[in-house]
């Protein structure tokens, strides 16, 4: 068992050493922390009027700088996971060495997780930092919202790490895997919200209230939206989904059960198709 869990740290470790080396740590890094610490400061120019906390206002502006920038990067990160991997020979290698392949996956998954990880910490966190401080301190409850913002967005990306396993999972070809990666990410992030609003106007808001929350949980970029600007009361009042959260009845808790679905569903196909695929 100590080796098993062994071998899946060398992996996980091979993974980040290669997002270091081919500079993916750094650019994802660089590219959040420069658009959060804009979007911080821009954000934050109106807070003395309205009395929010900076940092209540910066969750509000992340979560949203989130659900476009986290998804790409991580599927770019590792559509080619797999395919690209096969492609080169160094998956074929891997294969020799005494381990199995659930191992292996879940060695990639975690190192790629990581990746994501130091990435959203250092980027996001820097500017948190700077919107805390810039007052003295702010409350409580705003950092545990912006805890909460880092955990999930951290979530949101395995997710679509787990999605761009499978995509290079299903095909031969790197290129083509990137182009289903690409195209996951359209669809999640913006023709689903776009579908959902079709199927609004095409049944005149016919939809019954019961159900239309649970459409919502259908798109892990929507779980991630509700939760974090709905699930404090102090960003949920500044982003105007105060009104919003009374009629999506849905608990903070479920939409992190329902989010940590989402990572499981995709990453348990990814080991299935691993498992049955000729090298």
């Amino acid at each position: 068992m100590i080796g098993g869990m062994g071998t899946v740290g060398l992996i996980a470790g091979k993974e980040i050493r290669d997002a270091v080396r081919n500079r993916w740590v750094a650019a994802a890094t660089l590219l959040l922390a420069a658009l959060a610490f804009v979007l911080t400061f821009l954000g934050s120019t109106p807070t003395g009027t309205l009395e929010a906390k900076p940092l209540a206002v910066t969750v509000v502006s992340l979560a949203s700088l989130t659900i476009f920038l986290v998804p790409l990067i991580a599927l770019l990160l590792s559509y080619d996971a797999f395919a690209g991997e096969a492609q080169r020979g160094t998956l074929l290698l891997l294969l020799t060495y005494p381990t199995t392949r659930w191992r292996i996956l879940l060695g990639k998954f975690l190192g790629h997780t990581a990746v994501i990880a130091i990435a959203t910490i250092i980027g996001y966190g820097a500017a948190g930092l700077a919107a805390g401080l810039a007052t003295g301190g702010s409350d409580p409850a705003s950092w545990r919202a912006f805890v909460a913002l880092l955990a999930t967005s951290i979530m949101l990306g395995s997710v679509f790490i787990a999605m761009a396993y499978v995509a290079s999972l299903s095909v031969r070809e790197p290129s083509t895997a990137a182009g289903i990666a690409i195209g996951l990410w359209l669809f999640f992030v913006l023709l689903f919200d776009l579908g959902l609003l079709g199927l609004l106007v095409s049944t005149k808001g016919q939809i019954s209230p019961t159900v239309f929350p649970y459409l919502l949980l259908l798109d892990p970029a929507d779980i991630f939206r509700l939760f974090n600007l709905s699930a404090f009361d102090n960003v949920r009042v500044f982003s105007g989904l105060a009104g919003l959260s009374g009629a999506v009845n849905l608990s903070p808790g479920l939409l992190l059960a329902a989010l940590t679905v989402w990572i499981a569903l995709p990453l348990g196909w990814s080991a299935w198709l691993f498992r049955g695929r000729e090298l």
